[in-house]
Protein backbone atom coordinates (compact mmCIF):
# COMPACT_ATOMS: atom_id res chain seq x y z
CA UNK A 1 0.00 0.00 0.00
CA UNK A 2 1.23 3.52 -0.80
CA UNK A 3 2.14 6.35 1.50
CA UNK A 4 -0.73 8.79 1.02
CA UNK A 5 -2.45 9.89 4.21
CA UNK A 6 -5.67 8.18 3.18
CA UNK A 7 -3.86 4.89 2.59
CA UNK A 8 -2.01 5.21 5.91
CA UNK A 9 -5.31 5.99 7.63
CA UNK A 10 -6.91 2.86 6.23
CA UNK A 11 -3.88 0.74 7.14
CA UNK A 12 -3.05 1.91 10.65
CA UNK A 13 -6.32 3.13 12.17
CA UNK A 14 -9.15 0.79 13.11
CA UNK A 15 -12.12 1.30 10.80
CA UNK A 16 -15.82 1.58 11.62
CA UNK A 17 -17.15 0.90 8.12
CA UNK A 18 -15.89 0.03 4.62
CA UNK A 19 -16.81 3.52 3.35
CA UNK A 20 -15.40 6.38 5.47
CA UNK A 21 -15.75 9.93 4.14
CA UNK A 22 -11.93 10.28 4.02
CA UNK A 23 -11.88 14.07 4.25
CA UNK A 24 -8.37 15.20 5.18
CA UNK A 25 -9.10 17.85 7.80
CA UNK A 26 -6.81 20.85 8.09
CA UNK A 27 -8.76 23.07 10.49
CA UNK A 28 -12.31 23.95 11.55
CA UNK A 29 -14.00 27.13 12.70
CA UNK A 30 -17.60 27.94 13.51
CA UNK A 31 -19.88 26.05 11.14
CA UNK A 32 -17.15 25.06 8.68
CA UNK A 33 -14.49 22.38 8.26
CA UNK A 34 -11.55 23.08 5.94
CA UNK A 35 -9.61 20.27 4.26
CA UNK A 36 -5.97 19.99 3.21
CA UNK A 37 -6.86 20.69 -0.41
CA UNK A 38 -8.37 24.05 0.54
CA UNK A 39 -12.02 23.06 0.25
CA UNK A 40 -14.59 24.40 2.71
CA UNK A 41 -17.44 22.22 4.02
CA UNK A 42 -20.54 23.53 5.76
CA UNK A 43 -20.85 21.16 8.71
CA UNK A 44 -24.52 20.29 9.17
CA UNK A 45 -23.67 17.37 11.46
CA UNK A 46 -21.41 19.08 14.03
CA UNK A 47 -19.44 15.92 14.73
CA UNK A 48 -22.78 14.11 15.25
CA UNK A 49 -24.26 16.54 17.78
CA UNK A 50 -20.93 17.28 19.48
CA UNK A 51 -19.92 20.75 18.30
CA UNK A 52 -23.15 22.42 19.40
CA UNK A 53 -21.39 25.77 19.86
CA UNK A 54 -19.48 25.39 16.60
CA UNK A 55 -15.89 24.38 15.98
CA UNK A 56 -13.04 25.82 18.03
CA UNK A 57 -15.05 28.34 20.01
CA UNK A 58 -12.54 30.94 21.28
CA UNK A 59 -13.71 30.71 24.91
CA UNK A 60 -13.23 26.95 24.94
CA UNK A 61 -9.83 27.20 23.24
CA UNK A 62 -8.74 29.86 25.75
CA UNK A 63 -9.82 27.72 28.71
CA UNK A 64 -7.90 24.72 27.35
CA UNK A 65 -4.72 26.76 26.86
CA UNK A 66 -4.91 28.23 30.34
CA UNK A 67 -5.34 24.82 31.99
CA UNK A 68 -2.61 23.14 29.94
CA UNK A 69 -0.17 25.77 31.21
CA UNK A 70 -1.06 24.82 34.81
CA UNK A 71 -1.21 21.02 34.74
CA UNK A 72 -2.75 18.07 32.99
CA UNK A 73 -3.48 14.69 34.62
CA UNK A 74 -2.25 14.53 38.21
CA UNK A 75 -4.30 11.74 39.82
CA UNK A 76 -7.12 9.29 39.19
CA UNK A 77 -10.63 10.67 39.55
CA UNK A 78 -11.88 11.53 43.01
CA UNK A 79 -8.67 11.89 45.04
CA UNK A 80 -7.40 15.43 44.49
CA UNK A 81 -9.27 18.75 44.58
CA UNK A 82 -8.71 20.40 41.20
CA UNK A 83 -10.10 23.73 40.06
CA UNK A 84 -11.60 22.90 36.68
CA UNK A 85 -13.45 19.65 37.54
CA UNK A 86 -15.00 21.42 40.54
CA UNK A 87 -15.86 24.49 38.47
CA UNK A 88 -17.47 22.27 35.83
CA UNK A 89 -19.51 20.31 38.38
CA UNK A 90 -20.78 23.48 40.02
CA UNK A 91 -21.68 25.10 36.70
CA UNK A 92 -23.52 21.98 35.53
CA UNK A 93 -25.54 21.45 38.70
CA UNK A 94 -26.43 25.15 38.75
CA UNK A 95 -28.52 24.67 35.59
CA UNK A 96 -30.14 21.41 36.71
CA UNK A 97 -32.98 20.66 39.14
CA UNK A 98 -32.02 20.34 42.81
CA UNK A 99 -32.53 16.58 42.61
CA UNK A 100 -29.61 16.45 40.17
CA UNK A 101 -26.99 18.02 42.40
CA UNK A 102 -23.95 15.73 42.19
CA UNK A 103 -21.84 15.08 39.09
CA UNK A 104 -19.55 12.17 38.38
CA UNK A 105 -17.40 12.97 35.35
CA UNK A 106 -16.30 10.17 33.04
CA UNK A 107 -14.72 9.86 29.59
CA UNK A 108 -17.63 9.35 27.20
CA UNK A 109 -21.36 8.98 26.85
CA UNK A 110 -21.31 5.19 26.81
CA UNK A 111 -19.29 5.13 30.06
CA UNK A 112 -21.86 7.48 31.60
CA UNK A 113 -24.59 5.00 30.70
CA UNK A 114 -22.57 2.05 32.00
CA UNK A 115 -22.11 3.84 35.31
CA UNK A 116 -25.76 4.90 35.49
CA UNK A 117 -26.89 1.29 35.15
CA UNK A 118 -24.49 0.29 37.94
CA UNK A 119 -25.73 3.10 40.14
CA UNK A 120 -29.37 2.09 39.63
CA UNK A 121 -28.56 -1.48 40.66
CA UNK A 122 -26.67 -0.22 43.70
CA UNK A 123 -29.56 2.06 44.74
CA UNK A 124 -32.29 -0.54 44.37
CA UNK A 125 -30.53 -3.85 44.96
CA UNK A 126 -32.39 -5.10 41.88
CA UNK A 127 -31.11 -6.73 38.69
CA UNK A 128 -33.71 -6.14 35.98
CA UNK A 129 -33.37 -3.25 33.53
CA UNK A 130 -35.86 -2.04 30.95
CA UNK A 131 -35.02 -0.05 27.83
CA UNK A 132 -36.99 1.02 24.74
CA UNK A 133 -37.22 -0.35 21.24
CA UNK A 134 -35.35 1.99 18.94
CA UNK A 135 -32.88 2.94 21.66
CA UNK A 136 -29.20 3.57 21.16
CA UNK A 137 -27.15 4.01 24.33
CA UNK A 138 -23.61 3.22 23.19
CA UNK A 139 -21.30 0.46 21.98
CA UNK A 140 -19.71 -0.97 25.12
CA UNK A 141 -21.21 -4.19 26.44
CA UNK A 142 -23.63 -2.74 28.98
CA UNK A 143 -24.75 0.15 26.79
CA UNK A 144 -25.10 -2.17 23.82
CA UNK A 145 -27.22 -4.50 25.97
CA UNK A 146 -29.83 -1.77 26.50
CA UNK A 147 -29.68 -0.67 22.86
CA UNK A 148 -32.25 -2.02 20.45
CA UNK A 149 -30.56 -2.90 17.17
CA UNK A 150 -30.35 -6.70 17.18
CA UNK A 151 -28.17 -6.83 14.05
CA UNK A 152 -25.55 -4.71 15.79
CA UNK A 153 -25.79 -6.77 18.99
CA UNK A 154 -25.84 -10.35 17.71
CA UNK A 155 -22.09 -10.83 17.00
CA UNK A 156 -21.18 -9.73 20.54
CA UNK A 157 -23.48 -11.94 22.59
CA UNK A 158 -23.79 -12.89 25.37
CA UNK A 159 -24.60 -9.41 26.62
CA UNK A 160 -26.03 -8.35 29.99
CA UNK A 161 -28.82 -10.58 31.33
CA UNK A 162 -32.08 -9.26 32.73
CA UNK A 163 -32.76 -6.74 29.95
CA UNK A 164 -36.18 -6.24 28.39
CA UNK A 165 -37.69 -3.64 26.08
CA UNK A 166 -40.88 -1.63 25.82
CA UNK A 167 -42.12 0.68 23.08
CA UNK A 168 -41.63 4.43 23.19
CA UNK A 169 -44.93 6.21 23.90
CA UNK A 170 -46.87 3.00 24.69
CA UNK A 171 -48.69 3.70 27.95
CA UNK A 172 -49.99 0.16 28.41
CA UNK A 173 -46.50 -1.32 28.43
CA UNK A 174 -45.48 0.79 31.43
CA UNK A 175 -47.01 -1.98 33.55
CA UNK A 176 -43.92 -4.03 32.71
CA UNK A 177 -42.04 -1.76 35.12
CA UNK A 178 -42.37 -3.51 38.49
CA UNK A 179 -40.84 -3.72 41.96
CA UNK A 180 -38.19 -5.96 40.38
CA UNK A 181 -37.03 -3.28 37.96
CA UNK A 182 -33.81 -1.50 38.88
CA UNK A 183 -33.99 1.08 36.10
CA UNK A 184 -35.83 2.26 33.05
CA UNK A 185 -33.38 3.92 30.67
CA UNK A 186 -34.77 6.12 27.92
CA UNK A 187 -33.76 8.81 25.46
CA UNK A 188 -36.42 11.53 25.78
CA UNK A 189 -35.78 12.06 22.06
CA UNK A 190 -34.49 8.94 20.36
CA UNK A 191 -31.61 9.78 18.06
CA UNK A 192 -30.62 6.64 16.17
CA UNK A 193 -34.27 5.65 15.69
CA UNK A 194 -34.67 8.73 13.51
CA UNK A 195 -35.54 11.55 15.93
CA UNK A 196 -38.51 10.06 17.75
CA UNK A 197 -39.82 12.29 20.52
CA UNK A 198 -41.63 11.03 23.60
CA UNK A 199 -44.97 12.62 24.39
CA UNK A 200 -45.51 14.67 27.53
CA UNK A 201 -48.31 12.31 28.57
CA UNK A 202 -45.99 9.34 28.25
CA UNK A 203 -43.14 10.95 30.14
CA UNK A 204 -45.37 11.99 33.03
CA UNK A 205 -46.90 8.50 33.22
CA UNK A 206 -43.41 6.98 33.07
CA UNK A 207 -42.24 9.19 35.93
CA UNK A 208 -45.25 8.18 38.03
CA UNK A 209 -44.78 4.46 37.32
CA UNK A 210 -41.13 4.64 38.34
CA UNK A 211 -42.10 6.49 41.51
CA UNK A 212 -44.73 3.88 42.34
CA UNK A 213 -42.36 0.95 41.86
CA UNK A 214 -39.17 2.47 43.26
CA UNK A 215 -37.54 2.16 39.84
CA UNK A 216 -34.71 4.52 38.91
CA UNK A 217 -35.57 6.59 35.85
CA UNK A 218 -32.48 7.25 33.71
CA UNK A 219 -32.64 9.88 30.98
CA UNK A 220 -29.95 9.42 28.35
CA UNK A 221 -29.44 12.93 26.98
CA UNK A 222 -26.07 12.20 25.45
CA UNK A 223 -27.31 13.23 22.00
CA UNK A 224 -30.50 15.18 22.66
CA UNK A 225 -29.13 17.25 25.56
CA UNK A 226 -26.99 20.39 25.69
CA UNK A 227 -29.36 22.51 23.63
CA UNK A 228 -29.82 20.13 20.72
CA UNK A 229 -33.60 19.93 21.28
CA UNK A 230 -34.07 23.70 21.53
CA UNK A 231 -33.88 23.60 25.33
CA UNK A 232 -30.72 23.17 27.37
CA UNK A 233 -31.96 19.71 28.42
CA UNK A 234 -34.57 17.73 26.52
CA UNK A 235 -36.45 16.79 29.70
CA UNK A 236 -37.42 20.46 30.05
CA UNK A 237 -39.93 19.91 27.22
CA UNK A 238 -41.90 17.51 29.42
CA UNK A 239 -41.77 18.97 32.92
CA UNK A 240 -40.32 15.69 34.19
CA UNK A 241 -36.92 15.10 35.82
CA UNK A 242 -34.99 11.82 35.96
CA UNK A 243 -33.39 10.11 38.94
CA UNK A 244 -30.16 9.81 36.95
CA UNK A 245 -29.15 11.92 33.97
CA UNK A 246 -26.43 10.94 31.51
CA UNK A 247 -24.63 13.41 29.28
CA UNK A 248 -21.84 13.34 26.71
CA UNK A 249 -21.20 14.48 23.11
CA UNK A 250 -21.74 18.27 23.22
CA UNK A 251 -20.94 18.54 26.93
CA UNK A 252 -17.24 19.19 26.32
CA UNK A 253 -17.44 21.86 23.65
CA UNK A 254 -15.60 19.54 21.26
CA UNK A 255 -13.55 17.67 23.84
CA UNK A 256 -14.29 14.05 24.94
CA UNK A 257 -16.32 13.84 28.12
CA UNK A 258 -19.30 12.10 29.71
CA UNK A 259 -21.09 12.60 32.99
CA UNK A 260 -23.81 11.03 35.07
CA UNK A 261 -25.72 13.14 37.55
CA UNK A 262 -27.96 12.26 40.49
CA UNK A 263 -28.47 13.21 44.14
CA UNK A 264 -25.60 13.37 46.58
CA UNK A 265 -27.21 10.62 48.66
CA UNK A 266 -27.45 8.23 45.73
CA UNK A 267 -24.07 9.04 44.26
CA UNK A 268 -22.39 8.40 47.62
CA UNK A 269 -23.47 4.76 47.38
CA UNK A 270 -20.67 4.22 44.86
CA UNK A 271 -18.09 5.12 47.52
CA UNK A 272 -18.78 2.18 49.85
CA UNK A 273 -19.98 -1.44 49.91
CA UNK A 274 -17.78 -1.76 47.94
CA UNK A 275 -15.53 1.25 47.99
CA UNK A 276 -14.54 2.35 44.49
CA UNK A 277 -17.92 1.22 43.17
CA UNK A 278 -17.14 3.10 40.00
CA UNK A 279 -13.66 4.29 39.11
CA UNK A 280 -12.01 6.03 36.20
CA UNK A 281 -8.43 7.11 35.62
CA UNK A 282 -9.06 9.98 33.22
CA UNK A 283 -12.61 10.99 34.13
CA UNK A 284 -12.62 14.59 35.33
CA UNK A 285 -9.43 15.37 33.42
CA UNK A 286 -8.62 19.01 34.20
CA UNK A 287 -8.12 20.10 30.59
CA UNK A 288 -11.35 18.45 29.46
CA UNK A 289 -13.27 19.93 32.38
CA UNK A 290 -11.87 23.38 31.60
CA UNK A 291 -13.34 23.04 28.12
CA UNK A 292 -16.65 21.73 29.48
CA UNK A 293 -16.97 24.58 31.99
CA UNK A 294 -16.28 27.14 29.25
CA UNK A 295 -18.78 25.35 27.02
CA UNK A 296 -21.47 25.75 29.69
CA UNK A 297 -20.75 29.47 29.85
CA UNK A 298 -21.15 29.77 26.09
CA UNK A 299 -24.33 27.68 26.18
CA UNK A 300 -25.85 30.14 28.67
CA UNK A 301 -25.84 32.80 25.95
CA UNK A 302 -27.52 30.66 23.25
CA UNK A 303 -30.76 32.20 22.00
CA UNK A 304 -33.07 29.20 21.88
CA UNK A 305 -35.83 31.17 20.19
CA UNK A 306 -33.38 31.75 17.34
CA UNK A 307 -32.44 28.07 17.36
CA UNK A 308 -36.10 27.17 16.93
CA UNK A 309 -36.63 29.79 14.23
CA UNK A 310 -33.70 28.53 12.16
CA UNK A 311 -34.72 24.91 12.75
CA UNK A 312 -38.24 25.65 11.51
CA UNK A 313 -36.85 27.47 8.46
CA UNK A 314 -34.61 24.53 7.47
CA UNK A 315 -37.47 22.08 8.01
CA UNK A 316 -39.88 24.11 5.88
CA UNK A 317 -37.45 24.41 2.98
CA UNK A 318 -36.53 20.71 2.95
CA UNK A 319 -39.97 19.20 3.48
CA UNK A 320 -41.31 20.84 0.32
CA UNK A 321 -39.16 18.62 -1.87
CA UNK A 322 -40.92 15.77 -3.65
CA UNK A 323 -38.31 13.21 -2.53
CA UNK A 324 -39.03 13.92 1.14
CA UNK A 325 -41.54 11.59 2.76
CA UNK A 326 -41.36 13.14 6.24
CA UNK A 327 -39.17 15.43 8.32
CA UNK A 328 -38.97 14.85 12.06
CA UNK A 329 -37.38 17.71 13.93
CA UNK A 330 -36.92 18.87 17.48
CA UNK A 331 -34.81 22.02 17.78
CA UNK A 332 -31.85 21.44 15.46
CA UNK A 333 -32.13 17.65 15.46
CA UNK A 334 -33.46 16.38 12.10
CA UNK A 335 -34.38 13.12 10.42
CA UNK A 336 -35.32 13.41 6.75
CA UNK A 337 -37.13 10.35 5.38
CA UNK A 338 -36.60 9.24 1.77
CA UNK A 339 -38.10 6.39 -0.22
CA UNK A 340 -35.11 4.08 0.36
CA UNK A 341 -31.51 3.93 1.52
CA UNK A 342 -30.15 4.20 -2.03
CA UNK A 343 -31.66 7.67 -2.43
CA UNK A 344 -30.39 8.63 1.03
CA UNK A 345 -26.89 7.55 0.06
CA UNK A 346 -27.04 9.57 -3.14
CA UNK A 347 -28.27 12.71 -1.35
CA UNK A 348 -25.53 12.45 1.28
CA UNK A 349 -22.92 11.92 -1.44
CA UNK A 350 -24.23 14.84 -3.49
CA UNK A 351 -24.17 17.10 -0.44
CA UNK A 352 -20.59 16.13 0.30
CA UNK A 353 -19.51 16.79 -3.27
CA UNK A 354 -21.15 20.22 -3.04
CA UNK A 355 -19.39 21.10 0.20
CA UNK A 356 -21.93 20.17 2.87
CA UNK A 357 -21.65 17.41 5.46
CA UNK A 358 -24.78 15.41 6.24
CA UNK A 359 -24.89 11.85 7.58
CA UNK A 360 -26.81 8.62 8.10
CA UNK A 361 -28.46 6.92 11.06
CA UNK A 362 -27.11 3.57 12.25
CA UNK A 363 -30.53 1.98 12.50
CA UNK A 364 -32.77 4.03 10.22
CA UNK A 365 -31.30 3.70 6.71
CA UNK A 366 -34.17 5.42 4.89
CA UNK A 367 -33.35 8.78 6.51
CA UNK A 368 -30.46 11.19 6.50
CA UNK A 369 -29.65 13.22 9.57
CA UNK A 370 -28.84 16.86 10.21
CA UNK A 371 -27.56 18.30 13.49
CA UNK A 372 -25.91 21.64 12.72
CA UNK A 373 -24.26 23.83 15.33
CA UNK A 374 -26.74 25.77 17.46
CA UNK A 375 -24.75 28.83 16.45
CA UNK A 376 -25.55 28.44 12.76
CA UNK A 377 -26.40 31.79 11.20
CA UNK A 378 -29.36 32.63 9.00
CA UNK A 379 -27.00 33.03 6.02
CA UNK A 380 -25.50 29.58 6.66
CA UNK A 381 -28.96 28.04 7.00
CA UNK A 382 -29.95 29.46 3.62
CA UNK A 383 -26.72 28.13 2.07
CA UNK A 384 -27.36 24.72 3.61
CA UNK A 385 -30.91 24.38 2.37
CA UNK A 386 -29.92 25.45 -1.15
CA UNK A 387 -27.21 22.78 -1.27
CA UNK A 388 -29.49 20.07 0.18
CA UNK A 389 -32.31 20.88 -2.24
CA UNK A 390 -29.90 20.77 -5.18
CA UNK A 391 -28.52 17.46 -3.91
CA UNK A 392 -32.04 16.03 -3.79
CA UNK A 393 -32.79 17.35 -7.28
CA UNK A 394 -29.67 15.62 -8.58
CA UNK A 395 -30.67 12.40 -6.83
CA UNK A 396 -34.02 12.18 -8.62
Amino acid sequence: MGNSKKERFLKHQGQTSPFPFLLEVDHAKGSYIYTKDGKRYLDMIAGVAVNNIGHNHPKVVKAIHEQVDKHMHVMVYGEFVQDTPLDFAEKLTAVLPETLNTVYTVNSGTEANEAALKLAKRITGRKEIISCYGAYHGSTHGSLSVSSNEIKKKPFEPLLPGISFIHHNNLEELNQITEKTAALIIEPIQGDAGVRCASTEYMKALRKRCNDTGTQLIFDEIQCGMGRSGRLFAFEHFGVSPDILTLGKALGGGMPIGAFVSTKEKMDLLSHDPILGHITTFGGHPVICAAAAANLEVMSSIDFEEVERIGAFIELQIKRHTLVKEVRRVGLMFAVDMENDAIVGKVVENCLNAGLISFWFLSHPNSFRLSPPLTITNKEAIEATEIIITAMNDAM
